[in-house]
């Protein structure tokens, strides 16, 4: 099955992959948006074309190959079917494809992940160094064997205080571990929601007050890291 918001190809670990592309009117920084357990959803592609409306050039992986559900079971499965180091891997044709896309600007990429897109994201920017500049997880955590030591991207992390799936004594660890490891010190934000909260397609989850102070915070930092 093909996802309808498939629009561009780009080699990554050796296959093809696809993925939804939102360009702004005049170059500037690109940003690899990376998809919650749903998959290349509306939701997904909404972000990228938001992003790309405040002058980024905006591409979201489709990592599941054309698949996407709103059954939390299926989402659950197609997750551990998809390894993170292995996304990361794939997420790094993703970043090889902005960098050498004619109307991206600067010598790096920002990353921005949801969910299962956040841990992702962070894996990314520690497997990619310097070529990536800045790394936004929205209630997202990777595996605690991360090994960060190579990450150089600064972070702003988004979470919810009543998120059961990823707590804010989780968060706290992985930022310590981070602090550790790197020269990175983690911008975190806490807010009064839980899970999700920024799925404005979501009713059960979102969280709109939350979800509209999130997104300056976000696109104001990757501004002024990616230039």
């Amino acid at each position: 099955m093909t996802n309808p918001h498939q629009n561009v190809s780009f080699t990554s670990n050796g296959r093809t992959a696809h993925g939804y592309l939102a360009t702004p009117e005049r170059p500037g920084p690109g940003v690899v948006v990376i998809q919650e357990w749903w998959g290349l959803t509306d939701h997904v592609a909404d972000v990228a074309n938001r992003f790309a409306a405040e002058g980024f050039v905006a591409l979201a992986p489709d990592l599941y190959g054309g698949h996407t559900t709103h059954d939390a079971e299926e989402a659950s499965r197609m997750m551990r079917e998809l390894p993170v180091d292995r996304a990361a891997r794939d997420l790094a044709g993703a970043v090889d494809y902005l960098l050498e896309h004619d109307v991206v600007t600067g010598s790096s990429v920002g990353t921005v992940g949801f969910c299962m897109g956040g841990k992702f994201a962070l894996v990314l920017a520690a497997q990619q160094g310097d070529r990536i500049g800045a790394v936004v997880p929205f209630y997202g955590i990777p595996p605690v064997e991360t090994d960060f030591s190579a990450m150089t991207a600064p972070m702003l992390g988004h979470f919810g205080e009543y998120d059961r799936g990823v707590t804010v004594d989780a968060v706290g660890e992985v930022a310590d571990k981070i602090k550790k490891q790197t020269d990175v010190h983690p911008q975190i934000h806490v807010y009064a929601a839980g899970h999700a909260f920024f799925n404005d397609q979501n009713p059960a989850s979102y969280h709109e007050e939350s979800a509209r102070i999130a997104w300056p915070r976000t696109v104001d930092f990757l501004r002024r890291h990616l230039g």
